[in-house]
This record gives C-alpha cells, structure tokens and sequence, in this order.
C-alpha cells in the first residue's frame, strides 16, 4: 500500500517537478541559505499621525482580534526605513524571509526560464520593494522554513517575513504585524481515499502532520489537551517546512495534514491523490511579520496594503490562486483594516 501511494504521489506533481516531493525533505537544508547580517536598525519608533501608539504592544489575556493590533498606515521614513535606504550598491535591497516551495504563493517554477521565485507573496514583496526603495526587484529573498519565520526577524537576518505567515495574539507577543493581506482557515487534506472526513471523529486513531511553530500545530495541541479532538489522534510529526508533511503523507508516514486551507488548496493542485477533507475549521488572517520595534516600517507597509488592496491584490490572486481557491476572491479578501490608537 505504502508503495502505490508514493507512485501516485510522484505522478501527481506533474509541471511542478516530478521529484520535487521526495526531494523537500533533503531541500530543507537548502532552504537556509546563507544569512546576510545586518546591523539593528529597528530601534526606534517613529510617530506618523496623532493618535497612533507609538508601538505594537504585546499579546495579553485580552487580546481577542491580533488582526487589529496595527499601528496606523503612514508613508514616512522612520529610523528603520532610513536603515534601508542607507544601505549602499548590491546591498540596497530589501531582506525578505519568504518560502520557495509553497506552489502559487513563493515557488520555483521549473519549467520557466531563470525559475526566479513567484507567487501571490512575491508579488506583495516586489509591491513593498517599489514603495520604499523605488524598485520592484531592489530585494533580498531568504528562503526560511516555517520554524524559522520568527526567530528570523528577532535576530535582525530579515527586515520583514512575507510567508502566509497567520496574525496571531501569542505572535504579537514576539514580533509586529501588519494589517491584514489574505483570510484563511485551517483545514485537514489527505489522500481521497482516505476515510477521514475532517477536523472530526474521523480523526481517532490517526496520524497527523503539522508544521513546527505553525498555528496549526498550535490549534492541534490544544484542542488535544483540552479534549475537543480524540486523544488517539497522533499529533507528534512535526516538521520545519509545512510541505514536508505533504511528503510525509504521500510515503504514507502521516494519514493526514491540518494546514492553512490556502496553502492545502495549493498541495491539492499539486498532487491529484490528496484532496481537502471538510470545511475550514478556524479563521485566519496573513499578515507581513517586522520586529516589534520596527513601527515605522510596521506603518509603512500598511499604507502600501491600503494601496494594494485597493489596485494590484485582485489582479494577483487572479494570476495565481484564482485556479486553486476559485474565480471568486470574496472568501479570501482581508476585512476592512482596523487600527491601534491611543486612549
């Protein structure tokens, strides 16, 4: 059984690289290239407007809505785009932690010449690079795996990480968020042969995969500890990059993945035998992850995602999900973006 299920894996990469599955695991190496460090240039906060916190305070007890915990949108330099700008010839560029294997959103397109990175993230990142350095392609990409998205920004390597990367209070305690830039929720993909239903009894007796660090495997552990899913369901694989555990479910190590519904829609195109099992079980909001002190930059690019919802995210969810998530992009639209502001 094992055996079949890998072959009809491989079979169903197609254009995407027939041995690209069984290759993530050793890629997850790759993945770290080479980190360019920078000097801290995100130590200030600069004030845009009135009424604005001067900071992104941490999550609390309270915190119920992480996606409105955004200081006000404003295009002024503060101290940490000056850092930026100050930067001098080929290191001029923007440094952005973003994924290189997530089909649709950050990949490597085999069958395009260059196969340069490309994606509904990496349009948003050539978008902020035009903003602030007045060039689409003045940027640095780093590939990171999902587990190394935060420690990434804490430790200067990245000015920002832009890798369908959710907004959530127990985050906000360690980085700042943006607005809002996509709406998703989690949901549960495996083979279609599978008996498993979704995030249900179905799951008793399974085997489940997540991403480390991932909100997913966050939701999983919890609703484990607190009996709201069976406890025979096995939630121990865990792996750096979330498309591992699309890997580990085509070996057949895992019966099924819980990831954001976004990026599982992606795996499904990608691989014909695997398909999403019910309905999204939680709602969830992407957003561009900076340091905490970083409120200028944090300010920054909520005034370009004002501009980009408005003129450039339609026509890029059109170019690259609109096959995977369907024509109509209402479902996935952030909401109206909501700010922090002092008392």
């Amino acid at each position: 059984m094992r055996v079949r299920r890998v072959r009809a894996g491989v079979k169903g990469w197609g254009g995407v690289g027939a041995m690209a599955a069984l290759c993530v695991l050793a890629l997850t190496l790759v993945l770290l290239l080479p980190w360019t460090t920078r000097a801290p240039g995100d130590e200030g906060t600069a004030r845009a407007g009135q009424g604005v916190a001067e900071g992104t305070p941490a999550a609390d007890a309270t915190c119920t809505d992480p996606e409105k915990r955004t200081p006000t949108p404003s295009s002024a330099d503060g101290p940490t785009i000056a850092a930026i700008k100050a930067r001098q010839g080929e290191k001029r560029k923007l440094i952005v932690g973003v994924d290189q294997n997530s089909y649709r959103w950050g990949y490597r397109d085999p069958n395009n010449t260059g196969a340069e990175l490309e994606g509904f993230d990496i349009d948003l990142v050539h978008r902020i690079a035009q903003d602030i350095l007045g060039d689409p392609n003045a940027v640095q990409f780093k590939a990171i795996p999902t587990n190394q998205r935060i420690p990434a920004i804490q430790e200067g390597r990245v000015d920002m990480v832009v890798r369908t990367m959710t907004i959530s209070c127990t985050r906000l305690d360690e980085v700042a968020f943006s607005a809002p830039y996509f709406k998703t929720g989690q949901q549960v993909l495996a083979p279609k042969s599978s008996t498993i239903t979704g995030y249900d009894g179905s799951l008793a007796n399974k085997k489940v995969c997540t991403a480390a660090g991932s909100t997913a495997n966050t939701k999983l552990d919890g609703d484990k500890k607190a009996g709201r899913i069976d406890s025979s369901v096995d939630i121990s694989t865990t792996v750096p990059n979330q498309l591992d555990c699309l890997v580990r479910l085509q070996l057949g190590e895992v019966d099924a993945v819980v990831t954001d519904g976004a990026l599982a829609a992606s795996q499904a195109a990608q691989d014909p035998t695997v398909e999403l099992k019910g309905a999204p079980f939680t709602t969830e909001y992407y957003g561009v992850a900076m340091a905490k002190k970083a409120t200028d930059l944090v300010r920054r690019v909520n005034q370009i995602l004002v501009e980009y919802r408005a003129n450039g995210w339609q026509a890029s969810y059109g170019k690259w999900l609109s096959a995977t998530l369907g024509t109509d992009a209402t479902k996935s639209k952030p909401p109206a973006p909501q700010y922090l502001t002092t008392n």
